[in-house]
């Protein structure tokens, strides 16, 4: 696993540098729920632990493990910096950890390390920080020719298909109108999850003849209106979202940071749903045009020669001075949609039956809402500052409630199975479910999954012991809401409806 290793004096960015002796109790813990062990609880506790920084003289990761979940499912909670894994980056990640079928892979050996811990001299350090800049402003230069006409292109005005002129960028996403989830935040974080069925995100699309990423944005779009209404803070002017958009080439899997940001029009100051839905499509058609100008220029990483001291105190200024609540907001919430494994994935023979990412906030962006497709659903993670959204399982419901109205509004939307007559139960953040037999992984196996991370070898699984029971347990898909627990009663009472109707039958013959 690595680690960061400091510029002297802060003159550049740091450096990734192999860490040869890891604390695997320091890093992988485990924390068993106190009595009932319901969903809220579990997302009150993952707000807890997102709320803390990384220790940053050790490798910026940390895994949990949950038990004492009334569900008897076991949870998982990794927290990566972002400097370490983008999204995709994420599900590279995951790839490597998780396996595709019940049966764990074969793990390979570990690569042979150095007993003697590497740390890089201050001149070493020095020479990485003058290669690495040197580098980056070539590639600068070299791309200056092109990003020159893009940007040109983009501010010439041009004609309209009605014969009006404009630019690249349209006028309404240059500045987002204040509200409350624009000021300062605090450290401390509320976290919830909403999942919904792929399927019928995807119906959505189809019928507005847009994207999968446009049907998430409407459904967001609905819930923001929703609730800065119930607050009485719902601007006249549309919010803007900021959207992260992926720089990766096909192919690349590396595990790093590539990713760039566009902003788009959200529509939240039209109140008809259809109406909206149908702005976000060509707001997001927009979008797509600009970025695809954009795309090929965008650097991934930029010159850090003399930069980290600077833009610390910057930040730091920036943070106490709470210039966010003072000046205009150029983006009103991070909506980000992550595409996700299509099949289901296994954890030392358990099923993962959700998958929900957790993000990060900043000043002036009290909100994030990260959606993640997993199986056949979409299970939305929403982190947020405490201060500014004290209520966010109210939000998670009304994403529920916005989904729904828009499939009102899809002309097949009779065959569509209403969302408050599903089952509303699971547990989150990478979870796994195991038979009561036995709950929680044990330390052994643990330590041996970690192990993947730490010498970049497959995940080595403990054999199972006679005793043992690991058979994961299936469980259906469905809507999985904050809060109460119903997948038992929902199953008992269509158990009860199949006997009555066999019964019937049987009578009839």
């Amino acid at each position: 696993s690595k680690k960061l290793a400091l510029m002297p004096f802060d003159l550049a960015n740091p450096v990734w540098v192999e860490d040869g002796d890891v604390d695997i109790d320091y890093h992988m813990r485990r924390i068993t729920l106190p009595r009932p062990g319901s969903m809220v609880q579990l997302e009150a506790y993952i707000g807890r632990l997102h709320s803390s920084l990384l220790d940053r003289s050790r490798p910026l990761w940390e895994f949990y493990t949950f038990d004492g979940l009334e569900s008897g499912q076991a949870a998982f909670y990794s927290k990566i910096h972002h400097a370490a894994l983008d999204g995709q980056g994420g599900q590279a990640l995951a790839q490597a950890i998780l396996d595709i079928t019940p049966e764990p892979r074969i793990p390979l050996p570990p690569k042979v390390r150095s007993d003697t811990p590497y740390q890089p001299s201050v001149k070493a350090l020095l020479g990485a920080a003058l290669r690495n800049s040197a580098v980056q402003y070539w590639k600068l230069l070299k791309f200056m020719p092109s990003a020159i006409k893009v940007v040109a292109g983009m501010v010439v005005p041009t004609k309209d298909e009605d014969g009006k002129r404009h630019i690249g960028m349209p006028k309404n996403v240059r500045f987002g109108p204040r509200t409350p989830l624009n000021g300062s935040i605090t450290n401390q974080r509320a976290f919830g999850t909403v999942t919904i069925p792929l399927k019928e995100a995807r119906e959505l699309a189809k019928a507005y003849e847009g994207s999968l990423n446009d049907a998430v944005m409407a459904i967001c779009s609905g819930a923001l209106r929703r609730y800065l209404a119930s607050r009485d803070a719902l601007p006249e002017k549309s919010l803007i979202g900021a959207l992260p958009v992926s720089l990766r080439q096909d192919g690349n899997t590396d595990l790093n940071n590539q990713v760039s940001m566009m902003l788009m029009n959200l529509s939240t100051d039209i109140a008809d749903p259809k109406k909206r839905m149908r702005a976000i499509v060509k707001s997001s058609n927009a979008m797509k045009v600009t970025l695809n100008h954009v795309k090929s220029i965008l650097p991934t990483d930029f010159p850090s020669l003399g930069v980290p001291w600077l833009m610390t105190g910057l930040v730091s200024l920036y943070g106490r001075s709470k210039l966010a609540d003072k000046i205009p907001p150029i983006a009103n919430v991070v909506i980000s949609n992550v595409p996700g494994p299509r099949v289901p994935l296994y954890l030392a023979g358990a099923k993962m039956t959700t998958y929900f990412p957790v993000s990060i906030v900043a000043h002036g962006l009290a909100l994030n809402i990260t959606v993640q497709s997993y199986d056949g659903a979409l299970d939305f993670g929403l982190i947020a500052c405490r201060r500014a959204v004290r209520d966010i399982g109210v939000f998670a419901k009304m994403i529920t409630e916005s989904h729904a109205e828009l499939m009102a509004t899809v002309s097949n939307a009779a065959t569509v199975t209403p969302l408050k007559e599903r089952a509303v139960d699971a547990i989150a953040v990478s979870e796994i479910r195991l038979k009561p037999a036995s709950k929680t992984l044990s330390a052994a196996r643990t330590k041996k999954s970690i192990d993947k991370l730490t010498n970049k070898s497959t995940i080595k699984t403990a054999s199972k012991k006679p005793g043992d029971n690991l058979a994961p347990k299936v469980i259906a898909r469905s809507v999985r809401n904050s809060g109460s627990s119903v997948r038992a009663k929902a199953a008992e009472k269509q158990k009860t409806v199949l006997k009555s109707k066999l019964k019937s039958k049987t009578q009839a013959a």
